[in-house]
Formats: C-alpha cells, structure tokens, sequence
C-alpha cells in the first residue's frame, strides 16, 4: 500500500487517536441530533489541526514544506470517522482561514486568524449564491463604496461553518462595479458576524453531513469598513477560484477518508457476518466487491498525495499552478465518484443491516453524495480537464 515519509504516517497515528476518543464515541449521537459539537473545535486547535498551513506569527504550527500535505492526513483520518467533521476542518481551513492568510493585510490576518487557529472561533466562504452555483460568476450579491464603508446586498446559499456559536467571520464575493468590457468587477469582503443587517437564516434540513453547520446567509444593507475589502479590488473571483483548488484537493482527501472507512467496515464484518453456515466473505461475490473497494482506496491516496504534494511544491516555486489544477480536478473527480460507489458496496454487503442507522456504514452512505457536488461538481472537474488538455469549448 502507498504510504507517506514517516513523520505524516506518525502524525496520521496522532490525528487517529484524537479521532477514536474524541469524535468517534459521540457521531451517532451528534449525527441523529443534527448537533455541531462547538465543544470540539478547540481541542482540534490545541492539537495544532487548525494551524497546519499558517505561519507562527498568527498562532499556526506550520510544519514546514508539506504543510498541504499534513492538513489532508488529518482530513482524511476525520473523514474515516465522521464526513461531517472532516468537512468542518476542511472548510474551516481552505474556506475560511486560507483567504485570510492568502489574500488578507497583515492586519486582518492579526485580527482574525489567531482565534480561528485556536478553534476559538470558525470563518466561512460566501461564493455560493441562490442563482449562481457552478455559474459562480452570475454572483448577484452588490457592495458599492458610500462615506468610506462597503454596503452589502445579497444573499448566499449552502455556507458551510456559517451559523455556529463560534462563527465570527465570512469573506463574500460581491459586484462592486462594472469592468471596461463590460462585465462584473467581483471583489472579496470580509463580512464580521453580528454586523447589522448580516442575518444567517435557519439550519439547512439536510440528506446528510448531519452534524455539519450549513446555512444561507442574507445581506440588507450590511456596512463594514472599506478596509475589509480582502486583497485587490476586482479580483475577488480569481482569488476565490483560487481558494476552490486547495478545496478540491481537500475534499479529495474527505472522500478518500470515506472510502478507507467503507474498506475497513465491509472487510470486518464479511469476515464475521455467517450465512448459510459461512462467512460472507468467502463468497466471489462478496470477496471481488471488496477487492474493488481496496483499489479505489488505493487509487484514490495516490491521486490526493499526489495533488497534494504538488500544491505544496507550487507553494514553494516549484511547480505550476496548471500542474496543480489538472491534478486536483483528477483527484477530486476520480475520489468523490469513487466514495459514493464504495458506500453503495459496502451498503449491499452489510444487506439490512445497512439500511438501519445503528452501523455506521448508512451515515457514510448519505454523507457520500454531497462529495460530488461541492468544491465544484463532477461535471465542472471534467469541464477543466478537457479546457487543460486544450479541447475546443462552446
């Protein structure tokens, strides 16, 4: 099997104890309450999950030139557990701090980042709009600049870390103008919670991600001062899209997480489970779909490492932003159908028993679906692969 160098597969050790006493006793409890566990959020931070891309100065552990590499260990060995709190790392990391730290002033990420790194405090990504999904860039949200303060307008759909007790931040995406040409100047604004006229709107009745914090999020005149603006002026969408790519490869690492755990599940219990005086698993039928689920395990840790590794060499020069979107377009597209395929196996083998909420294996299987639709649908990957490979578009 594909390993890492040994200091990620020590901290793989590290981040899989965290998760068999911490999360792992509690997620049916958490999933059939439709509960956030606010409580988590700081031990994820004390144990340095929070911190894994950001520089000391701003309270991160940085480890260095895998830094990418690390924070998709601990998503994965989350996402083993729960999906739900793999995606709250994963976003609270690449959605709501990555911007920050990429694109904000010394001073927004001193005011933001050390209490988001502590897991005192969650940010969220406002791209997703009612009418502009995949299309992001029909973004209908407005600010207009008036007497030295952004005012907001708008609304924002399926936000994830956005409504918790702990949410203290989201950074939107706007039309703050019109380009020479004639198109959308989209800019990034960081949005504090609480500010008047910022409303989050009720919890999302979801299929899964259960114990995830999802909501819409609405703007009525919203002012914040015209320092929020985060980065350059129109470049909010490039900067955004951006911070999609990170996602992908993220969300890569969720769905390999899902796999590994349906791997895992379905090859213990075809061992133990006896029909017709048998194991299950000594059945070709049994045993060839468990094989598959080994390859799609497998394939997709090469993939999301691979990805992986090559943001982090971009990071450091090394590699090419190209290099780095056709890989996580791959990974992410290979990875998510994969994850759904793998709980609809791994649903059969368990028979009934699959299809009641006390095995584990029916959360992971609605968890599933949504993998291939957020961080950019299946569709959307394959329309950046074929742009990269340099096919004729409409």
């Amino acid at each position: 099997m594909f390993e890492l160098p040994k200091e990620y597969e020590l901290f793989r050790g590290v981040v899989r104890d965290f998760a068999a006493a911490e999360v792992a006793p509690h997620v049916a409890r958490w999933d059939r309450e439709s509960y956030f566990p606010t409580e988590l959020m700081p031990k994820m931070g004390e144990l340095g999950l929070f911190g894994l891309v950001v520089p000391e100065e701003y309270g991160g552990a940085d480890p260095g030139e895998g830094a990418f590499t690390y924070l998709c260990v601990a998503i994965e060995e989350l996402g083993r557990v729960d999906q739900s709190i793999g995606i709250t790392l994963s976003a609270g990391v690449g959605l709501g701090i990555n911007p920050i730290l990429t694109f904000g002033s010394h001073e927004q990420k001193e005011r933001w980042l050390p209490d988001l790194v502590a897991g005192r405090a969650l940010a969220g990504f406002g791209l997703t709009e009612p009418e502009a999904g995949s299309d992001a860039g029909a973004t209908a949200t407005t600010a207009r600049l008036e007497d030295g303060q952004w005012v907001v307008n708008g609304s924002k759909a399926f936000i994830t870390n956005a409504g918790t007790p702990i949410t203290s931040v989201v950074s939107v995406t706007a039309r703050t103008g019109t380009k020479p040409n004639g198109s959308a100047e989209i800019s990034a604004i960081i949005l504090p919670n609480g500010t008047p006229g910022f409303t989050v709107d009720p919890p999302y009745h979801k299929l899964g991600w259960h114990i995830s914090d999802t909501h819409g999020l609405s703007f009525s005149d919203v002012r914040v001062p015209e320092e929020n603006l985060l980065g350059e002026r129109g470049h909010g969408f490039r900067q955004f899209l951006a911070t999609l790519d990170d996602g992908r490869i993220a969300i890569s690492a969720l769905a390999l997480g899902c796999i590994q755990a349906c791997l895992e599940m379905a090859t213990e219990y075809a061992k133990t489970r006896i029909a017709f005086g048998r194991p299950i698993g000594a059945n070709q039928g049994v045993s060839f779909q468990i094989s598959d689920l080994a390859v799609m395990a497998e394939s997709a840790r090469v993939l999301t490492y691979k990805a992986a590794w090559l943001k982090d060499e971009h990071t450091h020069g090394r590699r090419s932003l190209e290099e780095v979107k056709r890989a996580a377009s791959i990974a992410k597209l290979y990875s998510t159908e994969a994850a759904v395929a793998a709980t609809r196996i791994a649903t059969q083998i368990f028979g009934g028993n699959g299809f009641m909420e006390e095995y584990p294996v029916a959360r992971f299987y609605r968890d599933a679906k949504i993998l291939e639709i957020g961080e950019g649908t299946s569709e959307i990957q394959r329309m950046v692969l074929a742009r990269l490979l340099g096919l004729p578009s409409d």
